[in-house]
């Protein structure tokens, strides 16, 4: 009934959020002398804190209108080009002139941990200069009725298999954390089947593919509990009135504690600090906190045969890099990858994916050449570094752009012209 406690909880402290912000409002009204005062700011301040962290946090939007090609700001238009129950295929769909030479087709496997597709808001905008983007968005199981049947491992890698034969060939598949395995998976079942339409290349970066190899606390905690006290303690059913009524579940507040947990005094530092630039009007590093936490708060839930066979599988027994993975009762053969193009990335500070996980993909796939694998290292960044921020930017998505450019046959744009006032093009 825990779940069910939740929800009574959160319906419960609704009037107490109403009240908070209707009393926030006036206190910043311009029109109340108070608002000028030290105290009207702090009690505004402590009203606005104690409604965020109260709130239930629903999907944030993408909310990426345009882009710049070639140092020209273009529309992007975000569509939605392939749907089954648990996922839809999002495409940011650019405005590009005709003379445009072709970018490479890169599909962006989201992690189906908790969060939310939009977490990798920053991924895509790093990458929408340069390429044709496409995301898998991840529905939340308790959104889901049970009339749709189940979801778990299995039906996770048919997915990524459908999606590929949907985008055609030259696709350049991004898998950011979770889904590194399945990827590998659906790229290894689509070799042995000699798939025509197998990705041009694959790009693996902060995933769990050998969680023996530098264990962080998450890797512990699945290693040292049976699987059965992951369906006694965290599976769930959802309760009503929502549409997955019924459906047994992860929930996905009980994933965003758990990591809250892990750098607990870091988020009561954060809010300290949200707290106090409110009170000294501060705008711009308060918005940046209500940016990041309208993100990292906003969760899904899991349905639980996909959470219980993933953490069997990935953390426990440790199928993948063993040989042992079965997809529909066939082995995944990570040797029958030949044709595929891997590149892996790591961060150096990474504390859910250890450093040296996700590397292990290029020893599991072993008749990859030597010319078509690629690894490199994050100096200074953790997880979300990994596919997120200024060292992302910077570092990362130019080393995506240009190996899924390098594997895949994609025009070389040509060279843009410099015109110097006064001179000539350069």
């Amino acid at each position: 009934m825990f779940y069910q406690l939740y929800e009574m909880n959160h319906a419960a402290m609704a009037p107490f959020r109403v009240a908070a912000e209707m009393t926030r409002i006036a206190y910043r009204n311009p029109l109340n002398p108070l608002s000028y005062t030290a105290v009207g700011r702090s009690v505004a301040a402590g009203l606005e804190v104690f409604e965020r962290v109260t709130r239930r946090y629903g999907k944030p939007a993408f909310n990426l209108p345009e882009t710049t090609v070639n140092g020209k700001a273009v529309a992007v238009t975000e569509k939605v080009v392939w749907s089954k129950p648990f996922c839809n295929l999002l495409h940011f769909e650019r405005a590009l002139p005709a003379a445009h030479a072709g970018d490479p087709k890169i599909l962006i496997v989201a992690p189906m941990s908790g969060h939310y597709a939009t977490l990798l808001r920053g991924t895509v905008e790093a990458l929408l200069p340069s390429a044709d983007v496409y995301i898998t968005d991840w529905i939340d199981a308790r959104m889901v009725p049970l009339t749709e049947g189940n979801f778990d491992l299995n039906d996770y890698i048919d997915y990524v298999i459908d999606i590929i034969h949907h985008l055609g060939p030259q696709t350049n598949v991004v898998a950011v954390c979770q889904p590194s395995v399945p990827v590998l998976a659906a790229v290894a079942r689509m070799e042995t089947e000699n798939d025509p339409l197998a990705p041009a290349s694959m790009t693996l970066m902060g995933g769990p593919i050998d969680t023996r190899i530098n264990p962080t606390a998450v890797n512990e905690l699945a290693k040292n509990k049976p699987i059965e006290w992951f369906e006694d303690n965290v599976i769930m059913t959802v309760p009503w009135p929502q549409p997955g009524f019924m459906r047994p579940v992860y929930p996905g507040f009980l994933q965003l504690s758990g990591f809250m947990s892990m750098n607990l005094d870091r988020h009561m530092i954060a809010h300290k600090d949200f707290y106090l630039h409110l009170v000294k009007n501060d705008g711009e590093p308060a918005e940046k906190h209500r940016d990041f936490y309208d993100e990292y708060l906003a969760v899904m839930d899991l349905t639980a045969e996909f959470y219980l066979q993933t953490v069997e599988e990935v953390f426990i027994k440790h199928a993948l890099p063993k040989g042992e993975l079965l997809h529909r009762g066939k082995r995944v053969d990570t040797g029958a990858i030949r044709n595929v193009a891997l590149l892996t990335v790591e961060g150096e500070n990474d504390d859910i994916s250890g450093v040296g996980q996700t590397k292990a993909a290029q020893t599991i796939c072993t008749n990859i050449p030597d010319e078509k694998r690629m690894h490199y290292m994050q100096p200074d960044v953790g997880h979300y570094g990994v596919f997120n921020g200024s060292r992302f930017r910077r570092e990362i998505a130019p080393r995506i752009i240009a190996f899924a450019r390098q594997h895949s046959a994609v025009p070389e744009q040509p060279a843009i012209k410099r015109v110097i006032k006064g001179g000539k093009s350069a």
